[in-house]
C-alpha cells in the first residue's frame, strides 16, 4: 500500500504529468482553458479518494496602498499575491489547504493534504483515478473586457496627487485643522475556480477604495471630519472622485458637529439617516443571515424562515450585480454567477444567504454568496450589497412622526456580538423635538439587538442611498456594502451623558 510520503513525493503522478510542458503542466502564469486538465485531473483524484466535494481556487492579485498626511506622501505600498486553495468536504468535515505551488505536483501535494486532513483514502488505495468533467469555462473577465483593467489602472503618482489635492482641500476649507490623512487602495485580482460539480470559471475585479480623516480642534472642542467612497470595475475612477463635493459636505458637518452639545442618555424614537446607516442592517441582521450562524445555531432566526420577524414597513435585500457598487462580483469565489437574494420581504423572512456546503447541510438553495479574502482562506456565505428597499414616505414627515427623538444622520463605527446584539456610535446627531430638528448633539451611541429593531421600524424613506465598507469573518475580511433610505425607529436605547 503507497503511503501519503510517496504520493506528496510525486510518484503517484502519471509519466505525462511528470514533464515541464503540456496539458497536465499549465502555465503557472496564466489563467486559462490551459487549466482544463490539470484541474480535470486533480478533481478526479478527489473523487476517487471519496471527497463529498473539492475545489481548487486560483489566484493572482495585486494591492497598492498611499496615505498622505499633513501635505506629505506617508505610505506607499505595493504587494503581490499568487496562489491556490484547496478545500476537500466529507461529511461534515471540511479541510483547506493553501500553496504558493502552482505546478501540478504542488497542486496535488497541496490535495493529498487536504484529502488526509477530510478523513479521505490516502490516493495509493484507490485503484482507478478517471479524470473529472468540467463546464465549458466561464470567462467573466473575457465576456466583460476585464482582461485590459491592470494596464488601465491609475498610476502610483496620479493617485498620490489626487490625494495630496484632497488634503490641501481639507485643511484649507475645515478651519483649525489639527491633521489630515487621505488614504487610497487599488486593489486587481483575477481567479480560476474549479470544483468537483463541475464549475469551471474565470474573473477579473478590480476594487479601489478612498477615504480622508480632518481632526478638527477648536479649544476644548473637536471633531473628525470622515468620508469614505469605493467603486468596483472602473480603472479610472480614482482620478474621477468630485473632491468639491466631498469637502464641502465635511466643511458644513464641521461646523455643524464642532462644538455640538452632549446627548442625554435614554429611550427615545430615532430617525436613522440614509446610506452608511445601513451598517445596522449589516451587523445586527445580515450576519445572522449567513450560513454560519445557521450551522453553529446561534441566529435567533435559523427557524424563522417565511416567519414574520420585521415590520411590514421593512424589505431588505442582498445582491451582487448591481454596477460598480463596492461589494459587487459578476461571480462569487465558487464560480456561481452574481444573483440578487430577497432576504424580508414585508416583514417576512425569505431567505438566507448561502454557501456551497452551507446548501448541501442545511437543504437551501445557493444565494452566490461564497465569498473570501484571499486563497489562504475558505470561502463561506457573506454579504455583497445589502440595504434596505426604498419605501414611501418623506423625511421630513418621519422627523414630524418621530415627535420628540433623535436624528442620527451619520452613523460611526461600532460592535456586534454573535447574537445581534449591538452598539453603534453616532457621528453626526440632531435633536428632533414637537417634529423638528432643532440642535446638532454628540456622543450618542444607539444599542439594542437586530431581532428587537427590526420589528421597531415602522416607517421607510423613498430615499435609498448606499456606503462602502469592510467587513471582517471567518473567511477574511471582504468588500462589501451597506445602505438604506431614511428609517424611523419606534424605540432604541440610546446611551451618552
Amino acid at each position: 500500500m503507497m503511503r501519503q510520503s510517496s504520493l506528496l513525493s510525486g510518484l503517484f503522478l502519471p509519466q505525462k504529468i511528470r514533464g515541464t510542458s503540456g496539458p497536465l503542466n499549465p502555465d503557472p502564469s496564466v489563467f486559462g482553458e490551459h487549466w482544463r486538465d490539470a484541474m480535470s485531473y486533480l478533481l478526479g483524484m478527489a473523487r476517487a479518494a471519496g471527497a463529498d466535494f473539492a475545489d481548487i481556487f486560483l489566484e493572482r492579485s495585486e494591492v497598492r496602498q498611499l496615505a498622505t498626511q499633513d501635505n506629505a506622501i506617508s505610505q506607499a505600498d505595493s504587494s503581490l499575491l499568487l496562489g491556490a486553495g484547496v478545500r476537500v468536504a466529507r461529511g461534515l468535515t471540511t479541510s483547506l489547504v493553501s500553496t504558493t505551488d502552482l505546478t501540478t505536483i504542488g497542486l496535488q501535494q497541496a490535495l493529498g493534504k487536504a484529502l488526509q486532513a477530510a478523513g479521505c483514502k490516502d490516493l495509493g488505495q484507490c485503484i482507478w483515478l478517471q479524470e473529472l468533467e468540467l463546464e465549458p469555462l466561464k470567462d467573466f473577465a473575457d465576456i466583460k473586457g476585464k482582461n485590459r483593467w491592470h494596464a488601465e489602472n491609475a498610476s502610483s503618482k496620479d493617485t498620490a496627487d489626487m490625494l495630496l489635492r484632497w488634503n490641501g482641500k481639507m485643511q484649507k476649507s475645515l478651519g483649525k485643522v489639527e491633521s489630515t490623512l487621505t488614504s487610497g487602495m487599488i486593489h486587481w485580482q483575477e481567479v480560476l475556480v474549479a470544483n468537483t460539480d463541475g464549475v469551471f470559471a474565470r474573473d477579473i475585479r478590480l476594487t479601489q477604495f478612498v477615504r480622508s480623516d480632518a481632526l478638527v480642534v477648536d479649544g476644548a472642542h473637536r471633531f473628525n471630519a470622515r468620508d469614505s467612497i469605493g467603486s468596483t470595475g472602473i480603472p479610472d475612477w480614482i482620478l474621477n472622485i468630485d473632491l468639491e463635493t466631498i469637502v464641502s459636505q465635511a466643511e458644513q458637518s464641521t461646523k455643524d458637529m464642532l462644538r455640538a452639545e452632549f446627548v442625554e442618555a435614554g429611550q427615545y424614537p430615532v430617525l436613522i439617516g440614509n446610506g452608511f446607516g445601513g451598517v445596522i442592517l449589516h451587523e445586527a441582521c445580515g450576519h445572522l443571515l449567513e450560513t454560519n450562524s445557521l450551522l453553529r445555531g446561534i441566529s435567533p432566526f435559523k427557524d424563522k424562515r417565511e416567519q414574520m420577524i420585521a415590520h411590514s414597513a421593512v424589505t431588505a435585500w442582498d445582491e451582487g450585480h448591481s454596477a460598480n457598487l463596492y461589494g459587487s462580483l459578476d461571480m462569487d469565489d465558487e464560480g456561481m454567477s452574481a444573483q440578487a437574494t430577497l432576504l424580508i420581504e414585508d416583514g417576512i423572512l425569505r431567505n438566507f444567504m448561502i454557501d456551497r456546503l452551507g446548501s448541501a447541510r442545511l437543504n437551501l438553495p445557493r444565494t452566490g454568496s461564497g465569498r473570501r479574502q484571499n486563497f489562504k482562506f475558505a470561502p463561506t456565505a457573506r454579504m455583497r450589497n445589502t440595504y434596505f428597499a426604498a419605501g414611501e414616505a418623506s423625511s421630513d414627515d418621519m422627523i414630524a412622526a418621530v415627535g420628540n427623538g433623535l436624528y442620527c444622520k451619520t452613523m460611526g463605527g461600532g460592535s456586534v456580538d454573535s447574537t445581534g446584539q449591538f452598539n453603534f456610535s453616532v457621528r453626526d446627531a440632531w435633536e428632533i423635538k414637537n417634529g423638528k430638528l432643532t440642535k446638532p448633539l454628540k456622543g450618542a451611541v444607539l444599542i439594542g439587538s437586530g431581532a428587537d429593531v427590526l420589528k421597531k421600524i415602522s416607517l421607510v424613506g423613498r430615499d435609498l442611498d448606499l456606503g462602502p465598507g469592510h467587513c471582517g469573518s471567518i473567511s477574511g475580511t471582504i468588500y462589501t456594502t451597506c445602505g438604506q433610505p431614511h428609517i424611523k425607529v419606534d424605540s432604541i436605547t440610546v446611551g451618552g451623558r
